[in-house]
């Protein structure tokens, strides 16, 4: 069977609503869909955005903050079980995992976090470091541990915006970016990480190097209509379910965000 799965940080789910491009969630039959940075609490949300016909939704909100981060999952599928956050108490509070267990697979949506703003010195100069890079790091390592242990028992889907572009290839000016968080060493060593413990960039897989490829685009500049963009956002399968992966595909057309959706089509 055919299942579909979707992906799209939507910069504010009460703020998107209002915009046409939010019909293509509105419209979707897609199985599962995984927002990130929903920004609300269920409390502020209508029972339009809290509830899709057809499917169960859970949603996991920032304690630590209002109005910020946040994840929501919709999904015909029925979980087996469902988890908020990452089991690491220094990682709890934003809002940023949420885990369902299927049948047949693990389930990860993750709003990852950004590196933060640059350091400046005395003199208001950027030093080269970031305020969250550190935290950045940390969480993605304790994401990573608790997928490999989960994965012991189910292969795992991992999807959301990892606020990472991976190689030179995933976004337009590598080379004016080699030292702006995102597109720094360390940060990109985390995907090799999960590339070479196993983890399938399933969009690459499908369309190789295929360039000018990309899921977000800064409101500055009219970047997005100039194609100056980003691929940040990613579906990752463990190489368990490398051989069910039918298509990938990033869904440029969908207006509403400064992202835009990735989709996924496995065979299970």
């Amino acid at each position: 069977m055919a299942i579909t799965l979707s992906s799209w940080n939507i910069n504010g789910i009460i703020a998107v609503s209002t915009k046409e491009g939010f019909d293509w969630f509105r419209n979707t039959d897609y199985d599962v869909i995984g927002f990130q940075e929903t920004k609300a609490n269920t409390e502020q949300l209508s029972d339009d955005l809290k509830n899709k016909p057809g499917y169960e939704s859970f949603f996991c909100s920032s304690t630590v903050k209002k109005g910020y981060s946040g994840t929501a999952v919709f999904t015909k599928l029925k979980p087996l079980s469902v988890e908020f956050e990452l089991p690491d108490v220094e990682y709890k509070g934003e809002g940023r995992i949420i885990h369902l267990e299927f049948e047949n697979f693990h389930f990860f949506n993750g709003y990852f976090p950004n590196g933060g703003a640059a350091i400046l010195d005395e003199s208001g100069k950027p030093t080269g470091e970031f305020k969250r890079v550190s935290y950045k790091m940390g969480f993605f390592d304790s994401f990573f541990k608790y997928a490999q242990e989960l994965r012991k028992d189910k292969p795992i889907v991992v999807c959301g915006d990892f606020n990472i572009a991976h190689k030179e290839i995933d976004l337009a000016r590598p080379k004016t970016n080699v030292n702006n968080t995102g597109f720094l060493p360390q940060e990109r060593a985390f995907l090799d990480k999960m590339v070479d413990s196993g983890y399938i960039d399933t969009f690459r897989l499908i369309h190789g190097d295929e360039p000018n490829m990309y899921s977000w685009w800064s409101y500055k500049t009219f970047a997005r209509q100039k194609n100056v963009g980003w691929r940040i956002d990613y579906f990752f399968v463990s190489d368990e379910l490398k051989a069910k992966v039918l298509d990938a595909k990033i869904e440029t057309d969908v207006l509403g965000s400064d992202h835009c959706p990735v989709t996924l089509v496995l065979d299970l």
